[in-house]
């Protein structure tokens, strides 16, 4: 029987940390001690397992209490606290994208590269995935090891609860109280009954930074040798991350044999019957739901290579984009007797 272990949760009051209680609960995941943490929250009560807690100050908190500790509360925090939490003996699973791109520091998607959280030896600070780039490469991974993928091609169109709060409340005032003619205040531009090709700030090569995010996270997690170019658009869903995703591979395959194979993949469920209009949807799909769906999926050659098209769907919070993504590299955590 698996030992239960203190577990510390920061920014345990937003919409992500939510969600993470509430994955905490599903999975029954075995917690002796359990510890809400955040800043502008403290005081505020939050709920696990039936008990009541309250939430307490971060940088007061006695990190050494923590077996696990999860940062989901920002950039600024985690760079602040997380590694704090590491030197007191806390393995720290931090879901902003500060570290990232650290080479000492392992960006985790168990299905594809759990075993480097097995190989710690030591309490470590452990990167989770941007949440597009979760769902494309849980995607992407069972093609790529049978076909090889040499070039992506994405535009990503993803919901405003990846922004948070606030976005969700512009966009709800926006399409609700129109009249009102709400100006925009999260967004540089009105987001209901809209499509903003910018998510996140410029960089100096004209890309934004979350398209630059699934170029340097499809090379840490899959492979540095695919080619990726990307188009990140907000668009007025509330919730769940879509994308179409056209990729060259470097051997010959079939929709058939595409589709095979992600039928066989872990975490993928398959939705693709044109003929009944079957495909995946946020509204439908996307609502804490834990699967990548995939739909859409089309293969054909294009000037002698072979292109695959698939269409990706997934929850952006609760599901691999966010939540459940921390919560299965803690069951890893847990799996490989870290505590």
């Amino acid at each position: 029987m698996t030992q239960p272990i203190n577990i510390a949760l920061v920014g345990a009051s937003g919409v992500v940390g939510t969600k993470i209680m509430q994955l905490l609960e599903t999975k029954a995941f075995p917690i002796n001690n359990f510890y809400p943490l955040g800043s502008a929250s403290v005081g505020q009560a939050v709920t696990l397992n039936g008990a009541e807690y309250s939430i307490a100050d971060t940088g007061s908190f006695d990190a050494s209490l923590a077996d696990l500790t999860i940062f989901s509360a920002g950039s600024s925090v985690a760079e602040t606290y997380a590694k704090d939490f590491v030197e007191a003996g806390s393995y720290v699973i931090d879901l902003s994208s500060h570290f990232r791109y650290e080479d000492d520091v392992p960006l985790i998607i168990p299905e594809i590269n759990g075993s480097l959280v097995e190989a710690l030896k030591a309490p470590a600070l452990i990167a989770n995935p941007n949440c597009s780039t979760s769902q494309l490469l849980m995607a992407l991974k069972p093609i790529h090891d049978e076909l090889t993928i040499e070039f992506i091609n994405i535009a990503t169109y993803q919901a405003v609860s990846g922004t948070g709060k606030a976005a969700v409340e512009e966009l709800n005032n926006q399409t609700y109280f129109s009249e009102s003619n709400h100006e925009p205040s999260v967004y540089p531009k009105p987001i209901a009954f809209n499509a903003i090709p910018q998510c996140d700030v410029f960089m100096d090569n004209a890309f934004t930074k979350e398209e630059m995010k699934l170029v340097w996270e499809t090379h840490k997690i899959l492979d540095p040798n695919i080619a990726v170019q990307a188009t990140c658009v907000r668009v007025p869903v509330f919730n769940g991350h879509s994308e179409a995703v056209f990729f060259k591979v470097s051997n010959p395959s079939s929709r058939e044999a595409v589709i095979e194979l992600l039928l066989n993949a872990p975490g993928i469920k398959v939705l693709d019957n044109p003929d009944l209009l079957e495909y995946p949807t946020p509204v439908e799909h996307a609502n804490d739901t834990e699967e990548v769906y995939v739909g859409r999926v089309r293969v054909q050659e294009l000037a002698g290579d072979t292109w695959v098209s698939l269409w990706v769907v997934a929850d952006n919070v609760y599901g691999k984009g966010a939540a459940l993504n921390a919560v299965q590299i803690a069951q890893t955590l847990l799996n490989t007797n870290k505590f």
